[in-house]
């Protein structure tokens, strides 16, 4: 039922008058330096009438606040606006009176969440982006800033617009203008409790494991060559993996662990992880190395689910082979559904987070798949991309703000 429709089945004696779309309203607006205690003093003038409160907003940008509030017009509307300018003119502060009628236009269909990540964030990119919004057919109700830093993240909250069309044009238009965009249709879900699927390689750490234990080898070179050729999609992952994996034939098994004590977490690795599990969400990592090394990633992180390749080991020595089914592309899919099975979360309610071409059926299956400083083929078909080189700006993503991380970091330091 729409709710005109639930309206129209009330009598207006049922009907708040705040929902009344023939009740005349006035939207009264302030402009000035902000201080304490303004909006305290305009809702105590107000207080002294018989009227109701509809809607506020308020925001304060470098010591400059903005301050609406749309009232239920009173029996001598004079009498309002002479009380509220009465305090605010002495304080510095413009007034601005629109009367009206009912509440506020109904947002129109197709709401989305439009987030811009900017390092740096330049009027030229905003200009494209705002245009690509209006060609669409999109309003933009409201603007709000996520982070100052590690990049600029700003949030739109868009209707009128389809959020499939916004994310094919606005991906485009972030690309030319050297910004990352990322569109979310804006609903209930996007409040729900996540499972983060992440790939370790070149997402969640600097760097190939792969090419770490080939310099153990003598062949680093070599193997660098074909990891760079398989993460563009140009072989065979499986294929790949075995031929790269059998140049490690005879590396101590000690390897492994020199390899895991030189790991260099992606800058903002441990922010992200640490800012998302106090929500309540789960992590798994997908990766298409080796269980030695990620099954210690996952307990040094505190990751939940993991799926990796496993090298064979005899007498203490590497043999060159993997043991077991290949994790690759098609099987980080099958791994982000089954874990998401087992959490008890919705595929849609997934996040994938990779960069190579074997992880794009993890992206395309996740409800959120987010390409982290990719390889141009899994940027282009990725639905969403990041490339700055901070991973705890995903977290601008999901609605999260720098000033929300940093105050629960205060008070839980641990």
């Amino acid at each position: 039922m729409s709710p005109d429709a639930t309206l129209d089945s009330m009598t207006s004696e049922h009907v708040p008058a705040a929902l009344q779309l023939t009740v005349p309203t006035v939207l009264v607006t302030l402009v000035g330096p902000d201080r304490p205690g303004v909006s305290t003093r305009l809702f105590a003038e107000a207080a002294s009438f018989d009227i109701e409160v509809i809607d506020v907003e308020q925001l304060v940008v470098r010591g400059r606040l903005v301050l609406s509030t749309l009232l239920t017009e009173p029996e001598a509307p004079e009498q309002l606006e002479e009380a509220i300018r009465g305090f605010a003119e002495p304080l510095g502060l413009e007034v601005w009176f629109e009367h009206g009628v009912g509440d506020n236009r109904p947002r129109r269909i197709g709401r989305a969440q439009v987030v811009v990540l900017g390092g740096p964030l330049r009027p030229s990119a905003m200009s494209a982006i705002t245009d690509g919004i209006r060609r669409l057919g999109g309003n933009i109700d409201r603007i709000v800033r996520m982070a100052r830093y590690p990049v600029t993240a700003i949030r739109m909250e868009v209707s009128g617009a389809d959020p499939d069309a916004l994310q094919r044009d606005l991906a485009s238009i972030g690309h030319a203008e050297g910004v990352d965009i990322a569109v979310q249709e804006n609903g209930i879900g996007r409040h729900a409790q996540r499972l983060v699927v992440m790939d370790v390689d070149s997402t969640l750490i600097q760097g190939e494991v792969i090419e770490m234990l080939a310099s153990h080898a003598g062949c680093e070179a070599q193997v660098a060559e074909v990891t760079e050729r398989a993460m563009r999609g140009e072989l065979d992952f499986a294929d790949s993996l075995h031929a790269r994996v059998a140049q490690l034939e005879g590396v101590p098994a000690s390897a492994l662990d020199e390899v895991y004590a030189g790991i260099a977490y992606t800058p903002g690795a441990r922010t992200m992880i640490r800012t998302l599990k106090r929500l309540g969400y789960r992590f798994a990592l997908v990766s298409g190395g080796f269980t030695q090394i990620i099954e210690r990633i996952a307990e040094e992180l505190g990751i939940d689910y993991f799926a990796a390749n496993e090298l064979e080991i005899v007498d203490g020595r590497l043999t060159g082979r993997v043991v077991g089914e290949v994790v690759d592309r098609a099987g980080k899919a099958t791994a982000l559904r089954r874990f998401a099975a087992e959490a008890g979360i919705a595929e849609r309610n997934t996040v994938a987070i990779g960069d190579g071409a074997n992880d794009l059926d993890m992206l395309a299956a996740a409800g959120l798949g987010i390409a982290f400083n990719a390889k141009p083929l899994v940027r282009d078909q990725a639905r969403t991309s990041v490339n700055v080189p901070y991973l705890d700006t995903v977290v601008f993503l999901m609605g999260i703000t720098r000033e929300e991380v940093e105050a629960a970091d205060a008070a839980d330091p641990a």
